[in-house]
Formats: structure tokens, C-alpha cells, sequence
């Protein structure tokens, strides 16, 4: 089954480039979005990492939010790294009062859940769905799904800073969203995974 025509990367604020990258490499047409003429070209979207009050304030101000928000509840299909898992959910602990949900995958998230910049690790995961060698994972500033809805299939776990295992890569329906940044290591089956849910 062939993979969305366009894909689109939100580029208000952190890592689109990369990310154009990695669909370049899959052979699918990317798009930075930064306006909703932007996000009316493409049939699916990648919110990528960076910081989520950030990008929380520029959805706004740039006229995006609403669009977005409409077009994830019309089932446009949408991967979200690090921030955009933040952004994804349906609730955030310890988010700011103006944080935006844009309530496209049924969890609740905590932001910064493994510490501070200096904190960040790599580590490798067994994804559900990603065949072969486990998939090399960069966590920084990362966020951890606290709880999920039972309509949400959990695709990898890791242990939090208490020990206990809880989600990092997620699926609802046509969103997927992970903890980490895929698109620093080389490695595209996360994208490709994606991809091809989006076009089933």
C-alpha cells in the first residue's frame, strides 16, 4: 500500500529538518508547516521535538492550532517525537496553565519524566511492529505517558526514574507517538512504521 502523498513537518520551533530528512530518505514528499495553508497540502503530519510551551505559543499566534486541531479530529494521521507526544495528549502533569492539548491520543504525559538536559540517555527498544535489531533511542528532556486510555495500544515500555515500566511509544487510531527522537540515529523504521499505518 503506497504511503501518504505528503507529509508534513510542523517547523514553528525544534526539529523539522531532520525529520524532512528522514521522509526524503523513504521516498515520500515533505513539507514544512508553519501556516494553515501549510497543513491544508498535506495528508499527514509530524510534530517533532523541541520545546512544548513553545510550540504551544506559536500554534497559536501563527493560526495553526485551530486547523490542527480540527484536522487531527477528522483522523488525519500524525507521529509525534519528544514535545510532540507532549502536544498530542489528551492531559499533561506539570504542564503550564496554557499548555496546549491538542487531544489526539488518549494519555496523560509528564513532561521532563527522566530529569534535566543533563539527564539524557540513550537506550535501546524493542518497538512492537519494528522488526529485527531492538530500535537505538535518544532520550532528551523526555516525557513518559503516566497512563493511557484502553483504546491506546502501547508499542514499548521503559523503566521511569522509580523503577516501574510505562509507556514510551504509543498508538491510537492513526497517531503514534514516542519519547524520544527517531530522527537522530539513522535509523527510519519508526518513520516507516508510521507510514504505513497511515496509508492502512
Amino acid at each position: 500500500m503506497p504511503y501518504p502523498k505528503t507529509v508534513g513537518v510542523l517547523a514553528l520551533q525544534g526539529d523539522s529538518s531532520n525529520h524532512l530528512a528522514v521522509l526524503a530518505e523513504l521516498g515520500v514528499e515533505g513539507v514544512a508547516v508553519r501556516t494553515p495553508g501549510d497543513l491544508g497540502k498535506v495528508d499527514a503530519l509530524v510534530l517533532p521535538g523541541g520545546e512544548s510551551t513553545a510550540i504551544s505559543l506559536l500554534l497559536a499566534s501563527s493560526g495553526l492550532l485551530g486547523p490542527l486541531r480540527s484536522r487531527l479530529a477528522a483522523g488525519m494521521p500524525a507521529l509525534g517525537t519528544c514535545a510532540g507526544m507532549i502536544l498530542l495528549a489528551r492531559e499533561v502533569v506539570d504542564g503550564r496553565a496554557d499548555q496546549v492539548h491538542l487531544d489526539a491520543l488518549d494519555v496523560v504525559v509528564r513532561r521532563n519524566a527522566f530529569g534535566r538536559q543533563v539527564d539524557s540517555f540513550e537506550a535501546d527498544l524493542r518497538v512492537r511492529g519494528i522488526d529485527g535489531a531492538p530500535l537505538h533511542a535518544v532520550f532528551i528532556r523526555a516525557p513518559i505517558v503516566e497512563s493511557a486510555g484502553e483504546e491506546v495500544e502501547v508499542l514499548a515500555s521503559l523503566p521511569g526514574t522509580d523503577g516501574v515500566e510505562r509507556p514510551v511509544v504509543c498508538s491510537e487510531g492513526p497517531v503514534i507517538a514516542a519519547a524520544f527522537h527517531p530522527e537522530l540515529t539513522g535509523d527510519a523504521r519508526l518513520h516507516r512504521l508510521f507510514l504505513e499505518r497511515a496509508a492502512g
